[in-house]
C-alpha cells in the first residue's frame, strides 16, 4: 500500500516540488474533495527510458496519422482533458488545489504538456513536472486512438534529447506497461530519484535538435 497522510500545511508550488524531490506527490480522492494527501507507493512506477516500446503497427499509425504535436501551448486544455470523467477513468483526483498549483508551476516551467493535436481540436495528451533529470508524469488522456500512445512517445524522444534519467509514472497501469512501464520497489525507486536530481535535463533540446541544419 502507498504510505498516506493529510497536508497539514498550506499548498504552494514550493512545497510541491520539495516532496517531488523527496519522492512523494499528492493527490485527492476526488474533484469534489478540498483536501489532499501525500503518496509515496510501496512500488513505484516508472518506463525506463531505455526499454520504451511500440509495436510495429502502432508506429506505422503513428507515423501515417494527421495528429501534430504541440508542448507547453495550453496547459488549462490538457488538465482539463486530464480531469475529464470518460473512456479513459471513471473518476478523477484532480481537484481545484491541483488544478491551482500546477497551472502556477507550469507558468514558473517546471511543469510541461505534451498535447497531441487533429487540426484545431486537442484530441490527447499528458502534463508532468521536470525537476532536474527526473520527469514526473501526473495524468494523460485521448480523445482519439492512439493519441496518448503519441504523447508517451513524444516524450521519451524529449527526455532522452535532453539527458534525463528518469520518468516516474507513479503507477502502473496496463496502458504504461503495454509501453514498457515496470515496478520498482520505493528504495530502489528512491536510490534512482537522487541521481536523476544530480542531473540537469534539457527539457527544450529536442526543439533545438530539430532546428540545427544536421537535424
Amino acid at each position: 500500500m502507498a504510505k498516506r497522510s493529510p497536508f497539514d500545511v498550506d499548498i504552494t508550488p514550493e512545497l510541491i516540488v520539495r516532496a517531488y524531490r523527496a519522492g512523494i506527490f499528492p493527490m485527492a480522492e476526488d474533484a469534489q474533495d478540498e483536501d489532499l494527501f501525500w503518496v509515496s507507493p510501496e512500488m513505484r512506477g516508472v518506463i525506463p527510458l531505455d526499454a520504451f516500446r511500440l509495436s510495429t503497427s502502432l508506429r506505422k499509425a503513428i507515423r501515417k496519422s494527421p495528429f501534430t504535436i504541440k508542448v507547453d501551448t495550453d496547459f488549462e486544455a490538457i488538465i482539463e482533458g486530464c480531469a475529464t470523467v470518460g473512456q479513459d477513468r471513471n473518476s478523477t483526483w484532480i481537484n481545484r488545489t491541483i488544478r491551482s498549483v500546477y497551472g502556477e508551476l507550469f507558468r514558473r516551467g517546471v511543469a510541461h504538456t505534451v498535447e497531441v493535436w487533429d487540426g484545431p481540436d486537442l484530441v490527447g495528451g499528458l502534463y508532468g513536472l521536470a525537476i532536474g533529470g527526473a520527469f514526473f508524469g501526473e495524468s494523460m488522456f485521448h480523445r482519439r486512438s492512439n493519441a496518448s500512445k503519441m504523447a508517451m512517445a513524444h516524450l521519451v524522444e524529449r527526455l532522452n534529447a535532453g539527458g534525463f534519467t528518469l520518468l516516474d509514472t507513479q503507477f502502473v497501469t496496463d496502458h504504461l506497461a503495454s509501453l514498457g512501464g515496470i515496478e520498482i520497489p520505493r528504495a530502489l525507486y528512491e536510490e534512482r530519484l537522487a541521481e536523476a536530481l544530480e542531473v540537469d535535463g534539457d527539457w527544450r533540446a529536442w526543439d533545438r535538435m530539430q532546428l540545427s541544419p544536421s537535424a
